[in-house]
Formats: structure tokens, sequence, C-alpha cells
């Protein structure tokens, strides 16, 4: 039954939550414009991210933007010709074609992406341009070259000696067809120059900036597996997959076997346990845990890992194999490389 009285009693609380002083409420909420002790701050996978974060910093040391941090963060990998899984020297496909894959995605939501792109040394950039120049997200293979010309990228060849010389090696033995992780191993036999311990399972950049504003910015980009089959696409350019920022809650990214990543939905899964509050770490953790459970047998053999950062600047990695590092700078910390945890 209706009670008027009642009725009147709980509005005019209400009400008067409502009027509650302005200033008492300005001082609940954090300001703009106040910076976080540890920020800003930018992360990104494996050894090659130290000289990564460090042309990041550049930006976001002088109050620039995450979105531009990690654009020009990202170009030192894509640039380096001894970097055999990113960007110009990278490996190539088991025809011989360098096809590059990168996405970036900024603190509104904001994403592009481009998917098997030949002769663009920076595909980052590429990606950056699809999403404030067009109305889409992805572009794939000659379309997104065309586009790229036609904004003014040079077209160059990517295929180093040293890594034209290991593929022309490689094919002395190789059989055309797509096995589980066989890229990996064949990369490990074929490199030039061998690195210790599982690095041969990552074949990404992924990064995460947050400025002094909090702002929340992430890009990936790659030159994919080793060997791939022409036309093959792991994470690394797939929003959810391979990169995923929301600027209430924080960023994740990935690194190793794409195809497992993309089933899980890798990234956008660490993004929501981290909302539900789990600590960077242990939402990276669960969505490994979810990889292993549903394939214990393969995940024996391959290596994925997540990093993620939230909103506080608290960040944190898990990976399935040993061997997964990850680069952190800030103001206190320019070169800084951690070993990431691990299932095995």
């Amino acid at each position: 039954m209706f009670n008027r009285r009642k009725f009147i009693k709980t509005s005019a609380l209400s009400a008067g939550l409502l009027a509650m002083d302005k200033t008492s409420m300005a001082n609940l909420m954090p300001s703009k414009a106040t910076k976080v002790a540890n920020l800003p701050i930018v992360i990104s996978t494996w050894d090659f991210g130290i000289a990564a974060n460090a042309d990041a910093w550049k930006v976001l040391s002088k109050g620039g933007k995450a979105l531009d941090a990690v654009e020009q963060g990202v170009w030192v990998p894509e640039a380096d010709e001894k970097n055999q899984s990113v960007g110009y020297g990278g490996l190539p496909d088991r025809d011989g074609r360098v096809t590059l894959d990168a996405c970036i995605m900024d603190e509104l939501g904001n994403c592009g992406a481009v998917l098997a792109l030949e002769h663009i040394k920076h595909p980052i950039s590429v990606a950056r341009k699809v999403m404030e120049k067009t109305p889409h997200v992805m572009l794939a293979g000659d379309g997104a070259l065309q586009f790229a010309l036609e904004q003014g990228f040079k077209k160059e060849n990517l295929l180093t000696p040293a890594s034209e010389k290991a593929w022309k090696e490689w094919l002395k033995t190789a059989k055309y067809a797509p096995v589980m992780n066989i890229e990996n191993q064949l990369y490990e036999k074929a490199a030039p120059q061998k690195l210790p311990g599982n690095q041969y399972n990552h074949d990404t950049i992924g990064m995460l900036a947050i400025d002094d504003k909090g702002n929340i910015s992430g890009a990936c980009t790659t030159s994919g597996m080793a060997y791939k089959l022409h036309g093959r696409i792991g994470d690394s350019p797939i929003i959810g997959a391979g990169l995923y920022v929301d600027n209430e809650i924080g960023g994740a990214t990935s690194t190793g076997v794409g195809e497992e990543v993309v089933r899980n939905v890798g990234s956008f899964l660490v993004v929501e346990l981290m909302r539900q509050g789990f600590t960077p770490e242990a939402a990276c953790k669960e969505a490994v845990m979810r990889i292993i459970k549903k394939k214990p047998e393969t995940a024996k053999n391959i290596q994925v890992g997540f990093l993620a950062i939230n909103k506080k600047g608290e960040y944190g990695a898990y990976a399935i194999q040993q061997g997964f590092s990850y680069a952190v700078c800030n103001a206190e910390k320019q070169d800084l490389l951690i070993k990431g945890k691990s299932y095995y």
C-alpha cells in the first residue's frame, strides 16, 4: 500500500543528499589536473622494450600525450633491422614476404589497425592514420598499402639480407603445412643471432602508457610468426585480443602465439577482470589459466604472455612459459626489466 508520508520523507532525504556542499563533493573526486605520484609511466613487452620506453618517455616527461608516446616508442623496434620479430628486418612468411600487423588505441576508445601490410617500415603510424583519417578500424593487405602510400608513407623493401638468408636456409627442409608452434621452433634453428632461454616465443612489442593527465593509450606491432602462411594474422592488430584500453580501468597487451589469444579475446578479458577488482598481475594470470584450462596439451608447447596496467599506474604480467620479460619506465625507473611470472 502506498505510504504518502514515507514517500515525502524519503524524497526529502534524497534531495538533501543531492544538495551536499559542492566543495565537499569536489574533495572526494580527483582533479583532472592532479598528478599521481607514479605517473606518467610506460611499460612494454620484452627486453627491447627498454629502448622503446626511452623514446616514449621523451614524450611523457614533457607533458605529452600517451598516444604520441606509444607511437613514438614502438617506432624503435619497428626500425631496428636486428629485431627479427618486429617491423623492418622481420622474418618473412613462407613465401619470403615480410607482412606487418599493428594497432593503436587511445583514451577515448578510438582505434586503428593494419593487417598484412607490406613495404611500410612503421605500420603503427599507418594504423594511427586509419584511426584518425578514416571511418574504419582496420585496413588489410593491398588496401592498407594503397592507403599508406596515399598518406605519404615511403615504400621500402623490408626483407633485410640477414632475414632473407635465414628464410632461404629454412626453405631447404621446410614443409608448407601449418603446425602449431612450428614457426617458433624453426625460428630458433634459423635465427642468425640466438638469444638465451625462451625468447624465441616472442613476436610482438606491446606498449601501454599513462600520461600526466591520467589518460591511457596503447600500441602493438609485429611482423608475426616467422615463416607463417601468407595472409596469416595473429592477435597483434586485433582490438580486444592483442591490445585493449579502457580509460576508466586500464589497458592490456599480449605476446606469443596469437591464435590462442584471439580465441580468448585475451586483452579485453584482462581489462574486464581488472574492472572486477583483479590486480593487473592477477588478471593476466587468470587470462593465462583460461588458455591452459581449455587446451592443456597445447599450452605445454606454446608461449602466451599478458602485460597490464591499471588506472593507478600499477602494472603486472603473467605467461604460460618462463622467459617472458617486460620493461618499465617512469620518473623513478628508466630502464627496469622485470621477469614475468609464469605457470610452467
